[in-house]
């Protein structure tokens, strides 16, 4: 846990120069919550070099930032990482480099805890993870989504990496199960988007002529009977794009909740799918230093390869 009871006085190192305030500590207080990184910044309690400072200050080498002991109430308190979860994360690793890694993110598990999450993956990573100072994620995946998850080990790492991610130099291909018979002739789907709260404090997304510009690449990759496995390429990286973009299209993913059909609904459960079927498996990125191409690919997990076994076998 983050609990202490003394004063902790830790000096930046080289990896960690540029890092924010609040992120450093994230780093350093596993098991706590960012309201609470945030509540102690807020009042003074952590100085860097004896003087106040705000949650986005950037630290610099040799920087001395002092840590104030922590009591957490057990409420607000993030749960230790548990053995299966550790191992699971364990296991998860596709590819590690000297400032980066990949992961095959299980379906299920938030990238960040918060909103009644009490331990994301990048949270439980930096507990499973304690020879590294530092860990970020360059990108999202929804909760319900799988495969290819790129984290940075480095600030320098990151920065390329967020550079690369705006110069649409890093591409990232989904499959996806969708409901109906997706058209070979289509390619792209253009529509706008536009985030909205949902009444109940969860975020929606959806097609907005005032939205944000959203432009989504599609392919058929299998056809099924009542069902069409695709591929899709984000151009853009708005928030549920992918699904939105394939219920606007008239082809809604199988066990999307929020965006789904009855009707995709029915055909999920008769294929026994339990889950979003939305995989990213594939990425592509230039390696931070070399700036060499790097390609990953994250297979699909068993259930979901059974799910596209039993729409052969429905042909």
């Amino acid at each position: 846990m983050a609990e202490g009871r003394e004063v902790q006085w830790v000096e930046v190192t080289e990896g960690q120069v540029g890092q924010r305030v609040d992120n450093f500590l994230m780093s350093r207080l596993k098991g706590a919550p960012r309201s609470l990184v945030y509540r102690i910044v807020r009042k003074g309690e952590v100085r860097v070099n004896k003087k106040r400072v705000k949650a986005d200050t950037r630290l610099a080498l040799g920087d001395l930032v002092r840590i104030p002991p922590l009591k957490l109430a057990p409420q607000e308190a993030v749960r230790e990482v548990s053995d299966n979860l550790r191992n699971l994360l364990a296991g998860s690793v596709l590819l590690e480099g000297p400032d980066w890694m990949v992961l095959n993110k299980p379906s299920g598990l938030a990238v960040h805890g918060g909103s009644g999450v009490k331990i994301g993956l990048i949270e439980a990573l930096r507990q499973v993870r304690e020879d590294l100072d530092f860990l970020e994620l360059v990108h999202r995946l929804d909760r319900d989504t799988s495969g290819c998850l790129l984290l940075a080990k480095s600030r320098p790492a990151l920065l390329a990496l967020n550079q690369s991610l705006k110069q649409h130099k890093m591409n990232k291909q989904y499959l996806a199960l969708v409901a109906g018979r997706w058209p070979a002739r289509r390619d792209f789907v253009s529509a706008r988007l536009d985030r909205y709260d949902a009444g109940n404090g969860e975020r929606r997304v959806r097609v907005d002529p005032q939205g944000k510009v959203a432009r989504t690449r599609f392919g058929v990759r299998e056809t099924f009977a009542g069902a069409t496995l695709v591929e899709a390429e984000p151009i853009t990286g708005r928030t549920h794009q992918i699904r939105v973009h394939a219920s606007h299209a008239g082809h809604v993913l199988l066990g999307d909740d929020k965006y789904g059909t009855r009707e995709g609904a029915r055909l999920g459960r008769e294929l026994g799918l339990d889950r979003l079927f939305l995989h990213a498996a594939s990425l592509t990125f230039p390696e931070p230093t070399s700036q060499r191409p790097v390609q990953i690919r994250a297979p699909l997990d068993d259930a979901l390869e059974t799910v596209l076994d039993k729409a052969r076998r429905r042909q």
